[in-house]
């Protein structure tokens, strides 16, 4: 019989009759931890699959702590409006320094060919044509969905219509390349860079939000409020102008302006705009923070009473008004011709490098300073331009002396300089319409707003020049007219007012103010009569994007559509309130709404709410396989009441709206209380796609 002993004693007896195998044991087993150690350091380093694991948990854990000291200061959300607007600037910054350095060295090497005339023409025409060529073909083979402008499509996404392609990453990089070679164009191809840039905004806010999202617990920010407040920063890039890009994002951009987006987006400008204004002091550009188009004008009296009435007729139909109707008109034709023309749209697809490089060729031939060029200024850069036309002083007063270089851009003192405006805006008006059918990236509004500028500017120079009292008219400030034309005919084409701030924004004058929004507002009323499309709603239209703004412009008949015409012929699914566990199996199984109606009965429909597909799957379990029941349907589940019903009177546009402010809630269609079906927003976006190919 064997005795107990405790076990400090056994412990202490055992290390006493045999210490030396205690010792090999614990040394034994001291070798065998280090042997494991260092084969798991050296399988982690070999494994193919996971490789450097210790490295990148260190990693993780490094910006595990970094994401919890930047969010005890505040959310994290707000660094991403904060690097959305500076990598945004940075961009712009380093586009444009790209752009102006390409630019230069052409210029250069058109100097050096200068006296052999058909090596200047050679070099003036093959240039543009080769860059163009060089941009259509890299969107054709990277991304074909990089070309155009990408703010209609960017408009589309944010009505909540996925296209996941417009925000890839390759649809970014050729973007950004075919940018730089469309606007290493020049003057000659006469495109800018607001609208795609905006599209890159949009891609970069898409990536930003992921990694908000991957840094944050719960994810706080929707992807469509990323990509308003990126709107907003794109035109802030492109101008240093952040009021402006907020009001453009709430024009332009939403058709329905969320006031939680309303600080966010002036937050990321003015991140954007600070930053964008830096770059150019600590490049040299710049000695001090300031406008982009530093103006002059006098502030004390900057210009008569009697004036209003011009800047009134500069915006009505006398000019800017009217000229944009007739642009969007020539617009849409051209659309139309490559949409419908067999030939066109073949070559569009198969040969765009071909199209457009033969295009910029035509266009580059016709502004050869040798030839037609030398009327319109085509030495001149889109910046040049704009800044020679926002000059104070009158180009026909014969007090002014003329520098050397405004000799050269709008002809010399043989003739007046009105006449080289004309001509400047009779060829550009057709050039400018056939340059927006080029498959490649490009921005449109820079070249309407400085064609606006040129309206403005003809005006005020062609008073002076035809006035018998020169004296009376020596208050008159043509740069002024130029700034009020300017906001007045973008605004028209674009049918949005944020162009009469920009134009301040961007000169820093806000002694026109009351002339720009007044032009601005006239030329609107102008260019929209009749239901006439904006540039943008045209676009839409042409490529049958399913934008219901833009839609509603092609079929105006869409606005008075009910809604109850489109609702199917089939019963809509549904529970009684006395519901058993067999039709609420049998509905389950019939249907995947996560909203199921609950009605009084079957016999009268009379809608009473709605109930969740989760405690349906709920009440199904408690039920079992046994069919019994504890209760109705209304007793064991919580009947929601419904918080949006519509009559079937209600059109297609109150749907819309009202489904793009609740998302993913079901919109319930009810007559005198009784079920009549239901709208989705899935079910909308299908129906708003069957809309555009219709068109």
């Amino acid at each position: 019989m064997s005795t107990l002993v405790p076990a400090h004693i056994s412990t202490a007896s055992f290390s006493m009759r045999f210490p030396d195998e205690t010792r090999q044991s614990a040394s034994h087993s001291r070798m065998q931890e280090r042997r494991n150690e260092k084969e798991s350091r050296t399988l982690l380093r070999v494994h193919p699959g996971k490789p450097h694991r210790r490295f990148r948990g260190f990693v993780k854990g490094c910006l595990l702590k970094l994401t919890c000291c930047l969010e005890r200061m505040c959310a994290m959300e707000w660094y991403i409006y904060a690097a959305l607007g500076i990598l945004s600037a940075v961009l712009s910054f380093l586009m444009d320094l790209t752009v102006s350095k390409l630019l230069t060295a052409h210029q250069w090497l058109y100097s050096q060919l200068e006296g052999n005339n058909l090596l200047q023409f050679f070099c003036w025409t093959l240039y543009p044509a080769c860059l163009c060529a060089i941009s259509a073909s890299l969107c054709h083979n990277i991304c074909p969905f990089s070309t155009g402008s990408g703010i209609p499509e960017v408009r589309t996404m944010l009505t909540g219509i996925q296209l996941p392609h417009y925000l890839s990453l390759t649809n970014m990089m050729a973007k950004f390349l075919g940018l730089i070679c469309t606007l290493a164009a020049g003057s000659t191809i006469f495109l800018g860079k607001v609208g795609p840039f905006v599209h890159l905004c949009t891609m970069m806010a898409s990536y930003l939000s992921k990694l908000c999202s991957l840094l944050q617990t719960t994810k706080k920010k929707a992807d469509g409020d990323m990509l308003v407040v990126a709107a907003a920063v794109g035109v802030t890039s492109c101008f240093g102008a952040p009021i402006s890009g907020v009001l453009f994002s709430m024009e332009v951009m939403s058709s329905h302006f969320a006031m939680r987006n309303y600080f966010p987006s002036f937050f990321s400008v003015a991140c954007g705009a600070l930053t964008f204004r830096l770059l150019s002091v600590l490049s040299g550009d710049e000695e001090t923070l300031q406008v982009l188009f530093q103006t002059n004008f006098p502030t004390a009296f900057p210009f008569l009473p009697s004036e209003v009435l011009l800047f009134a007729l500069l915006g009505n139909r006398l000019l800017c008004g009217a000229v944009s109707c007739l642009y969007l008109s020539l617009h849409r034709l051209m659309l139309q011709l490559i949409s419908t023309n067999a030939g066109l749209i073949n070559m569009l697809k198969t040969e765009k490098a071909v199209y457009s490089a033969v295009v910029a060729f035509f266009l580059a031939s016709l502004t050869f300073p040798l030839f037609v060029g030398h009327h319109m200024a085509s030495e001149s850069t889109m910046k040049q331009l704009l800044s020679s036309l926002l000059e104070k002083a009158a180009w026909t007063s014969q007090s002014h002396n003329a520098s050397w270089q405004l000799e050269t851009h709008w002809g010399c003192s043989e003739h007046p300089v009105f006449l080289s405006l004309t001509v400047f805006l009779l060829m550009k008006l057709w050039m400018l319409a056939l340059a927006c059918t080029l498959p490649l990236p490009a921005g449109y509004f820079m070249p309407v707003f400085i064609y606006g500028a040129a309206l403005g500017r003809l005006l005020a120079e062609g008073i002076i020049y035809i006035s018998s009292h020169p004296q009376k008219l020596s208050s008159i400030n043509p740069g002024g007219y130029a700034l009020v034309g300017a906001a007045a005919f973008s605004g028209a084409v674009t049918h949005t007012l944020s162009p009469a701030l920009l134009a301040l924004e961007l000169t820093g004058q806000l002694s026109h103010v009351v002339p720009a929004l007044l032009a601005t507002v006239l030329a609107n009323g102008v260019a929209r009569a009749g239901g006439r499309p904006s540039f943008y709603d045209a676009v839409s239209i042409s490529k049958k994007l399913p934008h219901l703004p833009s839609l509603v412009m092609a079929r105006p008949g869409l606005l008075s559509t009910q809604v109850g015409h489109l609702l199917g012929a089939s019963k809509p699914v549904q529970l009684q309130k006395a519901a058993g566990p067999e039709e609420v199996r049998q509905v389950v199984n019939s249907s995947s709404e996560t909203q199921i109606p609950v009605v009084d009965s079957h016999e009268t429909p009379t809608l009473l709410g709605f109930v969740m597909r989760s405690q349906l799957l709920m009440f199904l379990r408690r039920c079992g396989n046994s069919q019994r029941v504890d209760g109705h349907l209304e007793k064991v589940c919580n009947i929601r009441p419904s918080s949006v019903v519509l009559c079937p009177q209600s059109t297609i546009q109150e749907v819309f709206s009202i489904l793009s402010l609740a998302g993913d809630q079901i919109v319930f269609v009810t007559d005198r209380g009784r079920l009549l079906g239901r709208v989705t927003w899935s079910e909308m976006k299908r129906i708003l796609e069957d809309l555009a190919k219709e068109i």
